[in-house]
């Protein structure tokens, strides 16, 4: 493997690591975004968990207007939750079929799996990075 090749892939492979950078940071600013656009028009109803795994919680509750609701994407920070569970959920009112979470939690859950993502994606590139080095050299010598 040539010098100029082993920096083309180690020079990708960093490319590579800065996407899995912005990846974490849209998570985080994602979630923010979600819970201003809440706290806006903040409202908040009892709610039934009808599903939950460890990523996913689907709930009903009813509006003041007496329209059950069931948002499509279920709850936002749906960890530790079971399925028949009655949870306090703020929502926003102006669009109360999209976001809604547990009644006290917040985006600054979302840092920790996104801190994760990232340092995960680093870790795989650093090594594909040694790794392409390490054979980059191997060939050279012999």
């Amino acid at each position: 493997m040539t010098p100029i090749l082993v920096r083309r892939v180690q020079i990708t492979l960093a490319a590579l690591g800065v996407v899995v950078t912005l990846i974490g940071a849209v998570i985080v600013a994602g979630a923010y975004r979600n819970d201003a656009k809440i706290d806006a028009n903040k409202a908040t109803a009892v709610a039934e968990v009808i599903a939950a795994d460890r990523l996913h919680a689907a709930v009903n509750f009813v509006t003041p207007d007496g329209v059950l609701r069931n948002p499509k994407l279920g709850l936002l920070y749906p960890t530790q939750l079971s399925t028949g569970q009655r949870i306090l959920v703020d929502y926003d009112s102006t669009d109360p079929d999209t976001l809604a979470r547990p009644a006290g939690r917040g985006a600054d859950l979302s840092i920790k799996p996104a801190v994760s993502i990232v340092a995960a994606g680093w870790i795989v590139v650093i090594m594909l990075m040694l790794a392409v080095a390490e054979v980059g050299r191997r060939t050279r010598r012999g």
